[in-house]
């Protein structure tokens, strides 16, 4: 998934400092534990969080990024050190923020009190050894995943597959055989196997920590975060789903219907998609299917990567030709030309981004985000590679992106998410630490993803990425379908992921069935299959960064229809004419002036209330998810004609052996890291 917000400590607390959860426990005189008494008012309380807030956020941030940029053993005890002091901390909070019972309380204050209470997405026990054991748990998962390779048969060493590698097979759908795709979906589910055990310890922890908060499990505290009641959460979500599921089922139709046509009998499971042949480890987005997919060959030249990539051939052209051209050059310097040119490209892509956002009317982006962020992926170390924004601070000083940048266009539209979240902290770092968060999460992953949807083929070509778009029905369809595979392709993914996890909170799913809940529950929701058994052997969640992550993901879902809302207010601010989705706000100071004035409420109010001021309504809703994809929606409903369409989400199938396991060195390497990563998101973005 694009598109992930860095949160320290592992989505510790999405509640507190949006992505950087900060603040030691419980010591007096400096801020860092405590400090308070048994007749401190909530006033006082509130005001005492919010400074040592302000004051650690640094100090946590920068372990957090180090446990993300920097994958060691020494990264990895720093971060699970501060990632304690966190924990304990915030226990102290919420024991305190329990005594005070709201009457009389400012509207401020009270607010503060409830995202104290609903903001620990890692609730901690209370006993310090067992908060100890969590804290290294966080650690070692995340480390896992960062640091997880596969090696194919017969290979070890530099000839292991790390997340990057492996996703440019899935991506290669034209050139990549049918068996080098399953073999690298295959391969990079190994490296979760050896979570397994250390997740479900993981859950137990978690969930003691959640009773002790006074909640059932964590799932419950996960859905008591929405200014609504918990269990009312979960219906809100599925009236969602209801509202664009048949959109999906057709997209869904169509697909599997170019797939069997391509490979025959193997193109299918059962009338679900196979897990490996969508371009994507996780079929989350199925951009990557375009070249199959595509309705009319040609229409519209909508070549993005193409273009990115011949600008970066370009810029290594020119570095080469000052150096007295390639024959010139060792092969060391070419390796070090081949360096500046991906760095240049993936500066060049960002300053893109950015031109959009100040556009509107925003500020420029600090000096220090181009000094400290990492565009491109290092050469001489782990690094989590998955998309994140991060605050390293409370002042608006010091905001960052971690990324490994390719000139391609899944990660040009992950970077304009990324600013989204980067422009949140921007507009809401004016508000006190504690409402320095999105007016949900659902909105801190819409921001960005809002501005994609501005990017339609005319925005494009202005930019000079793309030919001036021909006007057809055609040109329409191709531009919407490329929307779809990103977009309608995520929506059950978005809401799966919690739904496995809550099962597991709750023990309706039970240790003994983690993979086949996972499975019953993507051919429930996505349509999609492994092409042989998945036994329990496995650990398929833990091969998605929010499992052992510990981020929430209904998040991704909520701002997939979000988005739309946003982006239909923004466009009758712009005072567009015409079908939604022709609509490009770029430039537009008034969508700009009424989107920041948005962004800067941060979490100080219900988010019902900050969505009715952007636009007019207080409620989630999925009709503009519609309005803007009509024409498709109708033009797959045509093309499906005569197809048998939906599918049987039956019972996982009997366990099979799992895969070759992951390269012993490289499990080893998995406890050494310590990511601080939410969704990408993505995938992503996320999700």
């Amino acid at each position: 998934m694009k598109a992930h917000r860095a949160l320290l400590a592992l989505a510790i607390s999405t509640g507190l400092l949006s992505l950087a959860a900060c603040g030691p426990a419980n010591r007096t005189g400096d801020g860092t534990t405590g400090g308070g008494t048994e007749n401190e008012s909530a006033d006082a309380f509130v005001a005492r969080a919010n400074e040592t807030l302000k004051k650690m956020t640094p100090e946590f941030s920068s372990a957090a990024w180090l446990g993300a940029t920097y994958i060691n053993d020494d990264s990895q005890r720093v971060e699970a050190a501060a990632n304690e002091r966190w924990l304990t901390q915030l226990n102290a909070f919420i024991e305190q923020a329990k005594r005070y019972d709201g009457n009389g309380l400012s509207p401020e204050t009270a607010r503060s009190l409830l995202l104290i209470k609903t903001g620990a997405s890692m609730p901690a026990p209370r006993d310090p050894a067992r908060l100890n054991e969590l804290s290294n748990l966080a650690s070692e998962l995340g480390g896992m995943y960062g640091a997880g390779k596969w090696c194919p048969p017969g290979k070890s060493g530099d000839d292991c597959m790390d997340i990057g590698e492996i996703s440019e097979v899935l991506a290669a759908t034209e050139s990549s055989s049918y068996d080098e795709m399953r073999a690298a979906w295959e391969g990079w589910h190994t490296i979760s196997i050896p979570m397994r055990e250390k997740y479900q310890r993981f859950v137990e922890l978690t969930n003691e920590g959640a009773r002790e908060m006074g909640f059932a499990n964590t799932g419950e505290v996960w859905r008591a975060g929405y200014d609504m009641p918990a269990e009312d959460f979960q219906a809100e979500a599925d009236r969602l789903w209801g509202q664009v599921q048949p959109l999906y089922e057709q997209l869904q139709c169509y697909t599997r219907g170019k797939l069997e046509e391509k490979y025959g009998e193997r193109g299918s499971v059962d009338g679900m998609i196979p897990a490996h042949l969508t371009g994507n480890l996780w079929q989350q987005d199925w951009s990557n299917l375009w070249p199959l997919l595509q309705p009319y060959e040609g229409v519209g030249s909508l070549d993005i990567t193409g273009a990115l990539q011949r600008q970066r051939d370009g810029i290594l052209n020119e570095l080469a030709a000052r150096a007295g051209g390639f024959m010139r050059l060792t092969p060391a310097q070419q390796v070090e030309l081949e360096r500046k040119a991906d760095i240049e490209m993936a500066t060049r892509m960002t300053r893109l981004a950015e031109s959009f956002y100040t556009g509107l009317g925003m500020p420029q982006l600090p000096e220090s985000f181009w000094e400290k962020s990492m565009l491109v992926q290092p050469r001489d170390r782990d690094v989590v590679c998955h998309a994140s924004a991060w605050p390293m601070d409370t002042v608006g000083e010091d905001v960052r992106i971690k990324m490994c940048i390719k000139p391609n266009e899944e990660e040009l539209t992950t970077i304009y998410h990324e600013l989204g979240h980067i422009y949140y902290y921007l507009a809401y770092h004016g508000q006190t630490p504690l409402f320095q968060n999105g007016a949900h999460d659902g909105f801190h992953e819409a921001i960005g993803d809002t501005i994609v949807l501005s990017m339609t083929p005319e925005y494009l070509a202005s930019i000079g990425l793309v030919d001036k778009p021909a006007v057809s029905q055609e040109a329409v369809i191709n531009s919407q379908m490329r929307m779809a595979l990103s977009k309608v392709a995520f929506l059950p993914f978005g809401l799966m992921i919690d739904r496995w996890r809550w099962g597991v909170f709750d023990g309706s799913i039970s240790p003994d069935r983690y993979n086949a809940a996972w499975w019953e529950l993507k051919a429930k929701y996505q349509g999609v299959a492994p092409v042989e058994a998945r036994g329990e052997d496995f650990f398929d969640a833990g091969a998605k960064y929010h499992v052992p992550g510990n981020t929430p993901y209904t998040r991704y879902f909520l701002s997939h229809v979000l988005q739309f809302q946003f982006y239909k207010a923004l466009c009758d601010a712009a005072g567009h004419q015409g079908p939604l989705y022709t609509c490009n706000f770029a430039d537009n100071a008034e969508a700009g002036r009424r989107y920041w004035a948005m962004m800067q409420r941060g979490a100080s109010q219900p988010w019902q209330q900050t969505l009715k001021e952007l636009t007019g309504g207080e409620q989630m809703d999925a009709s503009a998810v519609l309005e803007y994809f009509a024409p498709l929606q109708e033009w797959l409903v045509q093309q499906n004609q005569g197809r048998t369409c939906g599918w049987a989400a039956a019972e996982a199938p009997a366990a099979a052996a799992p895969a070759d396991a992951v390269d012993a060195d490289a499990a080893d390497a998995d406890a050494d890291a310590a990511p601080a990563d939410a969704a990408p998101a993505d995938d992503e973005a996320d999700a």
